[in-house]
């Protein structure tokens, strides 16, 4: 049986997300998926999610007003291309629902034109008390911008589905 054919959920999709079990404490998944910020996918997220703040949008002010002399990448943004290149490796066809964030930080900023890679941690995981077929595993997603700096920790909560088979 091929790899392809052996990732397959319930119904015959194709899955490249992690079973309950193949999720254990202490295991470390670095993602294939890396990505450079735009400053169009910046300000369209910005606008889009009706954020005005100028340290995202305005040139003028970011350059004379702030530490940092230039846009920052809105943090929302971040977080969700963040969580959004984990999926392929973590979650995807496996799990059953986002549960929530424990915690979430921005150690450094995030400037256009950054490409960010992520890994994530496997932190906890336990079976669920009211579902069998499914456990509860909390993630750790780090994101690295090009030069290795931390830009980005999200502990986050996911309801897994154990393995069919």
């Amino acid at each position: 049986m091929s790899e392809i054919e052996a990732r397959t959920d319930a119904s015959g999709r194709a899955i490249s997300g992690r079973w309950f079990e193949e999720l254990t404490v202490g295991r470390v998944i670095p993602h294939a998926l890396r990505r450079t910020i735009t400053e169009s996918d910046n300000i369209g997220f910005t606008t889009m999610t009706m954020n005005p703040a100028w340290l995202h949008l305005d040139f003028d002010y970011a350059e004379h007003e702030t530490e940092f002399g230039k846009p920052l990448v809105n943090s929302l943004l971040t977080l969700g291309v963040v969580v959004g290149i984990s999926v392929h490796e973590t979650t995807l066809g496996t799990t059953v629902a986002n549960l929530g964030f424990d915690k979430i930080d921005f150690p450094a900023p995030l400037f256009h034109g950054d490409t960010i890679r992520v890994e994530t941690e496997v932190l906890a995981a336990r079976a669920s008390s009211s579902r069998p077929t499914q456990g509860i595993v909390t993630f750790e997603h780090r994101a690295f911008n090009q030069h290795s700096v931390l830009v980005c920790r999200a502990v986050r909560n996911a309801l897994m589905h154990r393995s069919p088979g």
